[in-house]
């Protein structure tokens, strides 16, 4: 007897089906206010006030070159590039020597000291930033890039040094052990077994340092009051004020301003899951 061939389907249950959708929607969401703004960005002021939600209808890259003229976004991106990148070198370097420190070495007060780097995740910017401001005036650093990078280091150091030392922590001590019986010094031992060791956790805490300096509007603001040193994030507050109703200019702007940072988390974003998951699992 032959028995027929029977096609089994498998069916999804229906609470997977209800995740895929909520998550697809979810996308939707996400990605539609980006389009929108890029759409808009092609289209004059007026078309943008009576059709926003259309493609459309004589695309022109005239809001691109307006931003590039008036509002000069190019040294914009200069400002952002020297700050953010200053930021990100100082919180790699710092947060993997403490991290380093607090991982290998018993000292008195180690534990208080421990303490009081995950307390300072809980006190907002917004608390401090009397004190640090009347600090930066007395040093004669207002308006300049110190001004924003000093409190930028010192405003992500808790939160890359904490992931640091869940890394470290996972980390054999033999081979340093081993370093150390060869005649290594600990700069060498930091420098040539520490550091290649930590490039996951490293590239996690750049990336973030990164973003939240280019993204940190509220420090910008206060400490830097001449616009031609404005980064891109008071440059794009500055634009709203005196350009508001140039809604073409403002989606140009827009786009500009947020293009570089999805570039950067779209190529990184592996990076970063990797980062922070390094070190979760003991092999």
């Amino acid at each position: 007897m032959k028995r027929g061939n029977r096609k089994t389907e498998k069916k999804l249950p229906l609470g997977i089906v209800l995740i895929y959708l909520i998550l697809i929607l979810w996308g939707i969401g996400t990605v539609f206010p980006f389009i929108w703004v890029i759409l808009n960005s092609l289209k004059e002021s007026s078309e943008v006030l009576s059709s926003s939600f259309s493609l459309p209808l004589n695309p022109t890259f005239e809001n691109y070159r307006n931003a590039f003229e008036r509002l000069n976004v190019l040294n914009a991106y200069k400002n952002s590039l020297i700050i953010s990148g200053t930021v990100t070198i100082g919180v790699m370097l710092l947060s993997s020597m403490m991290s380093f420190a607090l991982t290998r070495y018993d000292f008195t007060g180690k534990k208080f000291l421990m303490s009081m780097i995950v307390a300072s995740l809980m006190f907002p910017v917004f608390s401090t930033i009397i004190p640090v401001f009347k600090m930066i005036v007395s040093l004669k650093l207002l308006n300049t890039n110190l001004a924003v990078i000093l409190p930028q280091i010192a405003g992500n150091l808790s939160f890359a040094t904490i992931v640091m030392i869940g890394f470290l922590k996972s980390v054999p001590i033999e081979m340093e052990e081993a370093a150390y019986m060869e005649g290594a010094n600990v700069y060498q031992v930091f420098g040539k077994i520490i550091v290649p060791i930590c490039k996951a956790s490293l590239s996690t805490v750049a990336i973030f340092s990164f973003l939240w300096s280019y993204n940190d509007l509220f420090v910008q603001k206060i400490m830097i009051r001449d616009n031609t040193k404005f980064p891109v994030s008071t440059l794009l507050e500055e634009i709203s004020s005196k350009y508001g109703t140039d809604f073409g200019l403002m989606a140009a702007s827009v786009t500009l301003i947020v293009f570089p940072v999805l570039i950067i988390y779209i190529l990184l974003q592996k990076n970063i899951i990797k980062g922070l998951t390094a070190g979760a699992v003991k092999g």
